[in-house]
């Protein structure tokens, strides 16, 4: 049988979008191009800070933002982590979000990881959206489109 991950009611992920401000974007890509870019980019103009992590681009700025090689090097709080990883990486993805100040862990459209879902279930942590795409569920929950 295969993995399929059960998200949050449409109702809790819409209050996760109305209660955050902080989105740090694992896998943000400086090229414009890049989904990962094009979809943090509409959210910060949504009014949301993002934080880019990019270990590649480390001290750069990307959006405008300094970019962090890692989410437990990021000195402040996080509302939601947006996770732009392939699915085997969600695991490591998982473990440093344990160790950030992180609330909500949000992997992007396609990707989804049974094993990154029993590490935060196991540190008791339950604020997993998986499978989403965080710009259409804005759009969807908070703009009602």
């Amino acid at each position: 049988m295969t993995y399929h991950f059960q998200n949050p009611s449409d109702g809790v992920i819409k209050q996760y979008l109305k209660n955050s401000k902080v989105i740090a974007v694992v896998g943000l890509s400086d090229r414009e191009e890049a989904t990962s870019h094009r979809v943090s980019k509409e959210m910060q103009e949504r009014g949301y800070r993002i934080i880019p992590i990019n270990p590649r681009a480390a001290g750069r700025k990307i959006l405008g933002e300094t970019v962090y090689a890692s989410l437990k090097d990021i000195p402040f709080s996080i509302d939601i982590v947006d996770i732009y990883r392939r699915s085997e990486f969600l695991p490591d993805v998982a473990r440093d979000f344990l160790e950030a100040d992180a609330t909500i862990f949000w992997a992007q459209l396609g990707l989804e990881n049974e094993e990154a879902e029993q590490i935060l279930r196991a540190a008791g942590r339950d604020d997993i959206v998986m499978d989403r795409c965080i710009k259409q569920e804005h759009t969807r929950l908070i703009f009602g489109e």
